[in-house]
C-alpha cells in the first residue's frame, strides 16, 4: 500500500509518553478518515528528549494535511511527497 513515507522529527522533552499517545491517536483517525494511508508508530528516545512519528501513504502528501491541523512544520521540507524528516511545533 504504502508508496512514500513521510517521518517527522520532534523535540519531546519528557519520558511521560501519555501527551504522545494522545497525539497519535488523533493522527491514526485523521489519516484514516482522510484515505490518506496509515499512522504506523513513534521512536523516541529513552530519554524523552526527541523522536520520530512514522507515517505511509500512496502519495505522502496525503499524511500531511491532518498533520497540520494540529501541528506546523517547524522548517520547509523540499519533497514531502518522496518522504522527508521534518520538525512540528504546536499550532494549538
Amino acid at each position: 500500500m504504502a508508496d512514500h513515507a513521510v517521518i517527522v522529527h520532534f523535540q519531546y522533552g519528557s519520558t511521560d509518553l501519555s501527551r504522545l499517545f494522545v497525539l497519535e491517536d488523533e493522527l491514526e483517525r485523521a489519516i484514516a478518515a482522510a484515505g490518506a494511508g496509515e499512522f504506523d508508530g513513534n521512536e523516541v528516545a529513552a530519554d524523552g528528549s526527541d523522536g520520530y512519528l512514522y507515517m505511509y501513504g500512496p502519495d505522502g502528501t496525503g499524511c500531511l494535511p491532518p498533520c497540520a491541523r494540529r501541528w506546523k512544520p517547524a522548517r520547509s521540507c523540499a519533497a514531502p511527497a518522496c518522504g522527508c524528516a521534518t520538525g512540528l511545533r504546536k499550532t494549538a
